[in-house]
């Protein structure tokens, strides 16, 4: 397998989902991304994954980190420990409704673990404080943020043992996780939003109002975007257990009007809000979620 194999590999959902556990998946994610940013465009993040930032007149040139500039040709600045340090949450929902896949490469479920895995392994790695919260009609599990080596085994073994509940209640669990934040940090919240629109906003407005960084991860099976089904289909909620069985072609129009409605409100809602919504299908390998994660982070510094 050449070099350019393995990398993509790394960002494949199907192929990571099938590693021994959430440690070893977290660590293949963030290896592959980290060596395809030295063949990409974005070849700037990987030093300021290594805690640095780019030279900014009036830095003292005693500062300049000179290794990092004979491989880039570039000028970085390391940082302090003070100058990085971050304050992270990460909010994933296990609700049922993220159990599913019919044309993504994964559950929704199994996507959004592993991309919160990853994402606190950065963390972790980066020296930040980071803590995790688990949710779905009542708050779970909640782990304040902490900084220690031993602490990353914590948090991925909590992902690693959560399995989907029943029902969901995104907008009052978010609401209790932002009581629990104390310190003004970074908020990253994993989820596919299923729940009540208006209920959703509020809660994020509580976030952003204990101005708190806030950054959305709607996880999606792409046929939930595309309503795609072919013949006469039996849809049953995960949740409720309801059943209804239509011909989908009837609904078609209607549902994908309803549906771009829905996540153009969010997105609309958290732009006046500064807060930065990315969607995510899971049939997209971990690379576009986790840049749009460094470029929140580097927004940061």
């Amino acid at each position: 397998m050449n070099q350019n194999s393995k990398v993509k590999n790394q960002l494949d959902p199907e192929f990571i989902s099938k590693l021994k556990n959430l440690e070893l998946k977290a660590s293949n994610v963030v290896e592959g991304f980290m060596v395809g940013l030295h063949k990409s465009p974005y070849h700037g993040f990987s030093a300021e994954f290594s805690q640095h930032r780019p030279y900014m007149q009036g830095d003292p040139l005693k500062n300049i980190d000179w290794n990092v500039w004979a491989k880039s040709d570039k000028y970085y600045i390391k940082q302090y420990e003070e100058e990085t340090n971050l304050l992270a949450h990460v909010v994933f929902d296990k609700s049922k409704s993220m159990d599913y896949k019919h044309t993504g490469a994964i559950t929704k479920f199994e996507y959004g673990k592993i991309l919160a895995g990853s994402l606190i392994y950065i963390l972790q790695k980066q020296q930040d404080s980071v803590g995790l919260a688990l949710y779905a009609d009542s708050l779970e599990k909640y782990f304040p943020p902490k900084t220690t080596s031993l602490y990353l085994k914590t948090l991925l073994a909590a992902l690693e043992n959560t399995s989907p509940a029943q029902k969901t209640d995104t907008s009052k669990c978010l609401n209790l996780v932002a009581e629990k934040v104390q310190k003004r940090g970074l908020v990253i919240i994993i989820s596919d939003l299923f729940d009540s629109l208006d209920s959703v906003i509020t809660a994020l407005k509580h976030f952003h109002y204990k101005k708190n960084e806030v950054i959305v991860f709607q996880i999606l099976d792409p046929i939930e975007k595309s309503f795609a089904f072919d013949n006469e289909a039996v849809f049953k909620d995960l949740e409720t257990k309801e059943e209804i069985t239509t011909q989908p072609y009837q609904i078609q129009a209607a549902y994908k009007s309803a549906v771009s409605d829905f996540i153009e409100s969010i997105k609309s809602e958290c732009l006046n809000l500064k807060i930065d919504f990315n969607q995510i299908t899971t049939d997209q390998s971990f690379d576009k979620a986790l840049i749009n994660f460094f470029n929140k982070r580097k927004r940061l510094h």
